[in-house]
């Protein structure tokens, strides 16, 4: 893949992901908001794709693939945390036991350790507190023990960001 063709992809899918977002949030599907979403989306993606789009090659299809399938799951364990937090909160005993984790990730790459601190932070009753990206040590609040154990035990998370971005070791 040429230089310039690499952009044009950048920007293509830096476009695809900024419309469909802008769909998503303002559910106005009219000719005003329609057009303002894709224009604001392709000066966006103008600026900024190569921050979405990183690597060289064919390895950037496959990344983008996997990205737009991962934040399918995100969202999923979103609205699954959701209930959780629900739950906790409005039981009558509030089974709510605060801990702080800390876990080594073999993530290195800039975009994987921002992508995976964003999806501990963006899902409920998990939040990043500090990454040292040389070792990739996380440090997260979590609400109990099971959403700590979910990301110390379980891992599926640090595992499906690997995966995305081709880091699985």
């Amino acid at each position: 893949m040429s230089d310039n063709s690499g952009k044009v992809f950048g920007i293509a899918v830096t476009f695809c992901a900024m419309f469909l977002f802008w769909l998503l949030l303002s559910g106005m599907l009219d000719a005003l908001h329609v057009g303002a979403g894709l224009i604001c989306s392709l000066i966006v993606a103008l600026i900024s794709h190569d921050l979405l789009v990183t690597g060289k090659g064919e390895k950037r299809l496959v990344k983008a693939f996997r990205f737009f399938i991962y934040l399918g799951w995100e969202l999923w364990q979103i609205i699954l945390a959701n209930f959780d937090v629900t739950y906790r909160v409005l039981h009558p005993k509030m089974p709510i036991d605060p801990v702080i984790i800390e876990f080594e990730t073999p993530l290195r790459s800039d975009f994987a350790l921002v992508t995976l601190a964003n999806s501990i932070t963006l899902t409920p009753g998990t939040i990043t507190i500090n990454v040292d990206p040389t070792k990739g040590k996380f440090q997260v609040h979590a609400i109990a023990q099971a959403p700590a154990d979910a990301l110390t035990v379980d891992k599926t998370m640090q595992s499906k960001v690997a995966k995305v971005f081709m880091e699985e070791g």
